[in-house]
């Protein structure tokens, strides 16, 4: 799992690609909470899941803890263009109504 970001007009774009399971969720959570960390002036933060080949139960999990840490911070935080296979287990997670995609 490869975890990229930056901020560009107040918004925190972190960028995931690879696969979203139990080995790779450790090094993604300790990468993506040092970004909003050292982002927090963001006004919203955007995860990008269009290269994520794969993801599990843990990819909820993973973007879950990033939203408490983004809702800690009074940030909003937004997934944007997850696959077809990621966003039907997003869907049946009942996800999207904590963390809304992206427009």
């Amino acid at each position: 799992m490869t975890v990229t970001g930056y901020l560009k007009n107040k918004i925190l774009y972190i960028n995931l690609s690879g696969e979203m399971d139990e080995c790779s969720s450790q090094e993604a959570r300790e990468k993506c909470d040092k970004l909003i960390e050292d982002n927090i002036n963001a006004a919203k933060i955007i995860i990008n899941l269009s290269e994520v080949a794969f993801m599990d139960s843990t990819g909820i999990g993973f973007l879950i803890g990033r939203y408490k840490k983004a809702a800690k911070l009074s940030v909003p935080l937004y997934i944007s263009k997850p696959n077809f296979a990621a966003d039907k287990i997003l869907n049946l997670s009942g996800i999207y109504s904590l963390i809304p995609k992206a427009q």
